[in-house]
């Protein structure tokens, strides 16, 4: 999957990320916010999740806010 300017994504991984690499990348795609496994970024047929923008910007807040703590 790749951006619409049709330049490869730049995959982000998190700050808080494990030694072991148990967390995910994500990326801006240009119309929508990528989210991958970094573990199997490697394989190019791997899925990608695909948010929009909205959908990615709810998220982050309800994180920020506390939301999804146990």
């Amino acid at each position: 999957m790749t951006p619409t300017s049709g330049r490869a994504p730049l995959w982000r991984k998190s700050s808080r990320s494990y030694a072991n690499n148990a967390c995910v990348e994500v990326a801006d795609l240009g119309r929508s916010i990528g989210v991958r496994d970094s573990k199997l970024a490697a394989d190019a047929h791997y899925p990608v999740l695909s948010y929009s923008e909205q959908e990615w910007t709810g998220f982050v807040e309800s994180v920020k806010l506390g939301r999804f703590d146990g």
